[in-house]
């Protein structure tokens, strides 16, 4: 993948409705900006492209909400996205945005083509429309009981819960997300992108890499989660997705089209077209040829993406490239899992989050602790949760006790013996090396096993494995301050000089290739400790080439004689005050926030309630679902018979855990499949604003069978 001429990376474009938070900077964003500088330091030919995403129903509802403009809405988060990317020092090479002319063109010539080609079908059908609010609504504005997994609150496209593929007219009890009404079916006629066609083909590309039988692209290098989902999606068959909608927002629909009148582009036709807008635009001001970067085979196009996005940039959009027959295909899509917040999930409508431009407001100069941090615990494979008690800790015992401690004592200690002069040594002079005291070393090996090190954290780059290749990197810094703690320069100055000089050099060397290596991860702390050693800021064209280059062949990176800088702090310990006042502001927002974003269901009668038999059960068979990781089946004892219930509470509860509980069971609900399975009712289940269920239950000791009124 890294041997092709040029590499095109995206990160998801931001929706622009809301300010960035830590958990947008863990999906998409801190991932690939690691992997753009170092790829970047490898003197590749890189474009790094980005925008914001600013079509769509949610921005026209926030601005009536709001009672202002869609295009004010998109400005002030526009602003913002930069303000906050350019803070946390996201290096992208063109930051767009989708409300441009010419994105519209872009994306309009797309839609021409292949509605000129045929490859659309248009069809006349019934959708949701929310009389209230007097518009369509969009899938994801629209939430219901998900038919394969009882899921209370799946959208319209997809079921988080189970994963499924869904339409909205799939969902059980669907409601508007704007209103809390239930929506009416009404006729409208739309271009459909007929998916199921491609079903063959994304197989093949998705699961082997190949493209008609050649070789695309290494599949064993994507991440299971992602091949994963995609075959989900494959298996329970595509269907044809509509790639235009009703609104007033957006991409119009090129008028010279029959019955174009008030339909936009369906924005995730729209959005990922924004990466190639994008492109145009920083190709024309930087004198490129835009079509090197999405038109030629001996590019490498890896999106950097969050989990929700997945399907639509591995199946939607390749789908859309591929009708349109002139583009390539992405070589990667490397996505990450979410990131969790305090032993809960971040919820934007609960304010619960950890706001990007916020932290760097509260904690100036304190960018790159965020970054060492989010990619310590990057959500790479699975989610993973981020915390201030964790913040504090990996800054104090990591940044500041490892790292900062060891170039504050490496350049301390050479300011003291040497005036800061770099100092000559005897090349056959041993050395205490870092694996402990009995092992002797001369500086050129020592040169050799950094190389080793270094090569490896960068292989971990390259596998997009950023936790790992961070990790490595801090090894280093710990192997150099086990060179300077077994040798002990302070002691042995005036008995062994040649020695205390060797060991120095050395060290200088470590921190002169770490100031190298961290620039991807830490850029800051990169500029500060070269500034340190009074040596160039790291230029990226090549950088790690060169300084891999000279420490293969035993060379030194600071030559003897060079003049380094007085000691400053590279980073300072993060103290509990600073930490409690970051969790004070952690406050939920309020429980009609909470309301709206889950609103009750329409009014029934009592006799429609009284028609659903609740009855007490007992767990008594518990095991999971083959191919399904959220569903048990469970086997019910109700006292007078037993049943078989699919539930998808696998991720909450594990089989064992479930034996023998009593539940709440929905006994005259018509039985139906769920992955091959007759589910013969279902059990009542609580949802927290975390997302975690909990059973509806009566007290321990209760009868099994008994009615619950």
């Amino acid at each position: 993948m890294t041997n092709a001429k040029r590499i095109l990376v995206t990160s998801a474009l931001p929706y622009a409705n809301g300010p960035l938070h830590i958990g947008h900077l863990a999906g998409a964003y801190l991932s690939a900006d690691i992997y753009v500088r170092f790829q970047r330091m490898m003197g590749k030919d890189i474009a790094f492209i980005c925008g914001s995403d600013e079509n769509g129903a949610a921005i026209t509802i926030k601005a009536i909400k709001e009672n202002t403009t869609p295009k004010e809405i998109v400005d002030q988060y526009h602003e913002e996205f930069k303000e906050a990317f350019k803070g946390i020092g996201i290096s992208f090479d063109y930051y767009h945005r989708t409300s441009d002319p010419l994105h519209h063109e872009t994306s309009q010539e797309f839609f021409r083509k292949l509605y000129a080609e045929g490859k659309f079908e248009e069809r006349t059908s019934e959708q949701y429309f929310d009389a209230q609010a007097n518009q369509f609504l969009a899938d994801r504005y629209i939430k219901g009981t998900c038919p394969k997994c009882d899921h209370p609150a799946a959208y319209g496209d997809q079921c988080e819960n189970c994963g499924s593929a869904l339409s909205p007219t799939d969902l059980i009890n669907p409601l508007s997300t704007l209103t809390g009404e239930t929506p009416i079916l009404k006729e409208t006629t739309h271009w459909y992108l007929p998916l199921n066609k491609d079903e063959a083909w994304l197989r093949e590309w998705i699961e082997h890499g190949k493209i008609d039988g050649i070789e695309h692209h290494d599949a064993n290098h994507w991440k299971n989660h992602v091949v994963g989902q995609c075959k989900s999606w494959l298996d329970g068959g595509l269907q044809p997705r509509a790639m235009t909608r009703d609104l007033d927002w957006g991409v119009d629909v090129p008028q010279e089209i029959e019955g174009a009148d008030g339909k936009k582009l369906y924005v995730w036709m729209d959005a990922p077209i924004g990466y190639i807008s994008s492109t145009k635009a920083w190709a024309a001001e930087n004198g490129k040829n835009w079509k090197d970067y999405w038109q030629n085979e001996d590019t490498a196009l890896i999106h950097f993406i969050g989990k929700d996005n997945i399907v639509f940039h591995c199946i939607i959009f390749p789908s859309i490239l591929k009708a349109h027959g002139d583009y390539i295909l992405p070589t990667n899509v490397p996505a990450n899992q979410f990131m969790n917040l305090e032993g809960d999930k971040i919820s934007t409508s609960r304010n619960w989050a950890i706001w990007v431009n916020d932290y760097l407001k509260d904690l100036p100069n304190k960018e790159d602790e965020l970054r060492y941090f989010m990619i310590k615990t990057m959500p790479e494979q699975k989610d993973s949760e981020f915390t201030w008690s964790g913040y504090q800790d990996a800054i104090n015992n990591e940044l500041v006790n490892n790292l900062a401690n060891y170039v504050n004592r490496v350049v301390v200690l050479t300011n003291k013996y040497y005036e800061g002069i770099t100092p000559e040594f005897d090349e056959d002079q041993e050395i205490f090396g870092p694996e402990g005291n009995d092992e002797f070393a001369f500086h050129d090996s020592e040169l050799l096993r950094l190389y080793d090190d270094l090569n490896e954290m960068a292989d971990s780059i390259r596998s997009f494995e950023f936790r790992s290749a961070l990790s490595k990197l801090m090894e280093i810094s710990t192997k150099g301050n086990q060179i300077l703690q077994f040798n002990e320069p302070w002691k042995t100055i005036k008995e062994d000089e040649d020695k205390v000089k060797a060991v120095m050099n050395l060290s200088l060397q470590y921190v002169a290739a770490i100031a190298c290596a961290i620039h991807p991860f830490l850029p800051t702390a990169s500029d500060k400790l070269c500034n340190l050693l009074n040596i160039p800021l790291i230029a990226e064209d090549g950088d790690f080439v060169q300084m891999m280059d000279k420490l293969a062949f035993g060379e030194m990176l600071i030559d003897a004689g060079h003049k380094i800088n007085s000691a400053t702090h590279l980073f300072s310990r993060i103290d509990d005050e600073l930490v409690e006042a970051q969790k004070a502001k952690l406050v939920p927002a309020a429980t009609e926030d909470v309301k709206n974003e889950n609103p009750i269901k329409e009014n029934i009668v009592f006799d429609d309630f009284v028609k659903i038999d609740f009855r007490t059960a007992t767990v008594i068979e518990a095991e999971k679902v083959p191919k399904a990781d959220k569903l048990l089946k469970l086997k019910l004892d109700l006292g007078f018979e037993q049943r078989t219930v699919v539930s998808g509470i696998a991720e909450h509860y594990t089989p064992d855990e479930v034996i023998g509980r009593e539940v709440t069971l929905v006994a005259n609900l018509a039985p139906r499949k769920i992955r091959g399975v007759e589910s013969q009712g279902m059990i009542l289940m609580a949802e927290g604003n975390n997302g975690k269920l909990s059973f509806v239950a009566p007290d321990k000791g209760w009868d099994s069978g008994m009615i619950v009124r």
